[in-house]
């Protein structure tokens, strides 16, 4: 038999699974395992986001002896999943302030502007009395003119809440303004002032001045 024959250099044998066969990608992190580490498994309390690489065997061992708390009293473990409802997060008693002082009646507390509506002064730190007596006056409502008044008060430069007195003043000081008498002779604004003449007419119509 031909040794250097061509034949034997295309024949190929399929490794057998025995065989040790080299790890892709990270290998277990077992000490006495080489085989790939495609799993991962976290290294425990104070190294949180840090992970072993284990192969199936090795994880599987691993989570069944996994445990937490190890090392913690039953005091700290009870301490720690109080503080895991909060995310961990300092917490104060309401009617605290950060550095746990009361904020009840006679301590003094610097006003806070609240960007939304708390009508019973909860966040506040204001018990139903005080925000009753606290609570902001409601805007007066505006009254409901008909379109000529409406026109009328526009005219003078007026809005829906001015009164009797508000309406008089700015008339005469409109017509003080756009008589021909205060510009020269002027007549250039005689159609403004039959306008500011006949809006006042209207308003005294009205009952507003």
């Amino acid at each position: 038999m031909d040794l250097n024959s061509p034949l034997f250099d295309r024949i190929r044998i399929k490794p057998t699974c025995d065989e040790p066969q080299e790890a892709k990608g990270p290998v277990c992190e077992h000490p006495t395992c080489k085989a790939a580490g495609e799993y991962r498994a976290p290294k425990g309390r104070d190294r949180e986001g840090q992970y072993w690489q284990f192969c199936l065997q090795h994880v599987r061992e691993y989570n069944a002896s996994y445990n937490y708390f190890a090392g913690m009293s039953d005091s700290a473990v009870a301490a720690f999943q109080k503080d895991s409802v909060v995310g961990h997060r300092p917490t104060w008693t309401m009617g605290m302030n950060a550095s746990g002082q009361s904020e009840g009646p006679s301590a003094k507390a610097e006003p806070r502007d609240w960007g939304y509506f708390d009508p019973l002064g909860v966040l506040r730190g204001e018990d139903f009395t005080q925000a009753r007596t606290s609570r902001a006056k409601p805007e007066p409502k505006r009254p409901r003119y008909t379109g000529a008044v409406r026109r009328a008060l526009d005219i003078l430069g007026l809005d829906e809440m001015a009164d009797g007195p508000a309406i008089k003043a700015q008339y005469k000081s409109l017509v003080k303004r756009f008589h021909p008498d205060a510009n020269g002779g002027d007549r250039s604004f005689e159609e403004r002032l039959r306008d500011i003449i006949k809006a006042h007419d209207t308003l005294k119509s009205a009952g507003l001045c």
